[in-house]
């Protein structure tokens, strides 16, 4: 195994020096050759909101092909995903070259309310019995589906909260007194008050929210995932949705209010977590392309780089530059933070020291 020499700019790091021993972070220089590498490095990426074991059919992905997946995203740097929903808990064991993996069980959703084939579908008053299963099989977070588009309204269709708000403060509470925690995909702006009263751990998107709720889950240490790559696809999804006009009309509001509602949520200091919403099309878009959306919409550079690194590591319990530490790390010869492009090129990636295949 190669031993190296970091240097250069380490964000997140209190020293200018870093030696990878044997696969660890060390802060001495070991004895024999040391590959010297300079540059602006960071802890390995962390797409904190895609699905590698996801695909929309009932068959379930071998854990082969995951790790295909998993295999394309580390080579671009992504040294850890959380699984954000999946059709099955595949309990990867860690292999060496592949992304840590922080499992949230599968979608939680009513019947109906949700894509075919992507969520364990229940009633409502089964939902802490589900949440606590599905934590069961998890690495400590969960995954509920706060909304969605309830064509049942016919014409009238559009984002309605799923659970009744007594409903989901129980199982909120339910996987807390458990040891979990919860993060709840959330489009509209009618749903957020229940998630900041259930005191949930992260929302996903979080386009619906106002200024008042963006500082309530501030103060209650929230984190938000933007996902500003799919959230760019509203449009779309109002196609999708022509024949129920309000939904429609929302959809295409709050696109038109993207970039400004971003802005919002990097004025009021929300805790950022950066991820791409992904599955399926992990080799044509990933967390790269989030990174330079959300600088394209008006993310600062820095704070994209940092959620995306040593601050959305540390929200999520990852180590960064800790000594004895997995050494998960990326390394680019231009400053990301001046130009985003330079993420599509990193010099170097390490995953447990060891350069991706």
């Amino acid at each position: 195994m190669t031993n190296y020499q970091l240097s250069g700019v380490l964000r997140g790091c209190d020293r200018d020096t870093v030696w990878v021993v044997d696969g660890r972070l060390s802060d001495r220089q070991p004895a024999g050759p040391v590959e010297q590498i300079r540059g602006y490095c960071y802890p390995g990426l962390l797409d904190c909101h895609t699905h590698p074991g996801l695909r929309r059919v009932p068959q379930p992905l071998s854990v082969e092909q995951i790790r295909q997946r998993l295999s394309i995203l580390a080579r671009a740097g992504i040294t850890a995903v959380r699984d954000a929903g999946g059709q099955q808990n595949p309990n990867i064991a860690h292999r060496t070259g592949l992304p840590k993996v922080i499992h949230c069980g599968q979608h939680i959703a009513q019947y109906k309310r949700y894509p075919r084939y992507l969520a364990a579908e229940i009633e409502p008053k089964d939902l802490v019995g589900e949440a606590l299963r599905q934590l069961a099989v998890s690495d400590g977070w969960i995954k509920i589906v706060g909304d969605w588009i309830d064509r049942s309204l016919g014409a009238d269709a559009d984002l309605t909260p799923l659970w009744p708000r007594e409903v989901l403060v129980d199982a909120v509470q339910a996987v807390h007194e458990a040891g979990g925690k919860v993060t709840v995909h959330s489009f509209a702006r009618e749903t957020v008050d229940d998630l900041l009263l259930a005191g949930v751990d992260g929302i996903e998107h979080g386009t619906g929210m106002t200024r008042d709720q963006l500082v309530e889950a501030r103060d209650q240490g929230i984190l938000i995932t933007p996902t500003v790559h799919q959230i760019r696809r509203f449009p779309e999804f109002a196609r999708d949705g022509a024949k129920f006009p309000r939904y429609v009309r929302r959809m295409l509001a709050m696109d038109a209010e993207r970039e400004e509602h971003l802005a919002m949520m990097v004025d009021v200091g929300i805790r950022m977590l950066m991820g791409s919403d992904t599955a399926e099309n992990v080799a044509e878009v990933n967390l790269i392309d989030e990174l330079i959306d959300a600088v394209d919409d008006g993310i600062p550079a820095d704070r994209v780089m940092a959620a995306a690194s040593y601050s959305g590591r540390q929200y999520l319990g990852l180590p960064n530059w800790q000594v004895g530490a997995p050494a998960d790390v990326v390394v680019f010869a231009d400053d990301p933070e001046q130009d985003i492009a330079v993420v599509r090129q990193p010099r170097l990636v390490l995953i447990d020291g060891c350069v991706p295949r």
